[in-house]
């Protein structure tokens, strides 16, 4: 391990442009998938059979298709109905649908664990639906899915190492890429490792800690 060390410190550097793309990519998924994913819980228990059969259709298929799978449906299917994106595009847009997915059943978890006393008591208030779901429902079912919401951000994060089978430069094409110059993958590979981990156990320990936080009334 001493006698790669140099070479680790060598490459952590080169690989920092990497990382940028790899985070935009969490980062856009998050701000696009979650939202949608909001659409969808509420679409999963709708009355109206085609809205909850088509978002149901779409969790189902984001849940149990691997976000690889998809990536690759995207990056190299949809040219083969006239359509045709960038490899940065497909990626994000696969990661989007699988954020959306899981993000989806989270979102929908917590929000029927709302305590039913809380939603008599609206009742009692005489608060309309809407009113409900906008002041009571939707904040406390994101506060009970925050921690799961976090964790699974660290997933996704890690996730985006996909990105590398469609040539998209983020941090494990750039290890690659700097493996297969120096013929030194060993060193490359320890140090995105190490980068990956640098930053999802950090993020980890706050996911454990903020349901610490929110469960100590409990």
């Amino acid at each position: 391990m001493n006698a790669l060390l140099p070479d680790i410190l060598t490459i952590l550097p080169t690989l920092l442009g990497g990382l940028k793309i790899s985070l935009a990519l969490t980062f856009f998924s998050l701000l696009i998938g979650l939202p949608i994913g909001l659409v969808f819980s509420f679409g999963i228990i709708a009355q109206n059979k085609a809205y909850r059969y088509l978002c149901v259709f779409f969790v189902e298929v984001g849940r149990g298709a691997p976000a690889l799978v998809l990536l690759q449906l995207m990056y190299y299917g949809l040219p083969n109905v006239n359509i045709t994106l960038s490899s940065l595009v497909s990626a994000c847009l696969a990661l989007i649908w699988t954020t959306s997915a899981y993000t989806a059943e989270l979102l929908r978890g917590g929000m029927q664990a709302v305590p039913g006393g809380e939603l008599e008591g609206s009742d009692a208030l005489g608060m309309r639906p809407v009113d409900r779901l906008r002041f009571i429902v939707i904040p406390q079912g994101l506060r009970i899915a925050l921690p799961s919401l976090m964790g699974f951000a660290v997933l996704l994060f890690q996730a985006t190492s996909l990105a590398y089978t469609v040539a998209v430069p983020e941090l494990m094409s750039q290890a690659y890429s700097t493996g297969s110059s120096t013929f030194k993958y060993l060193p490359a590979f320890i140090a995105a490792g190490l980068i990956y981990a640098a930053i999802s156990i950090p993020a980890t320990w706050l996911s454990v800690l903020t349901e610490k936080r929110l469960s100590r009334h409990l």
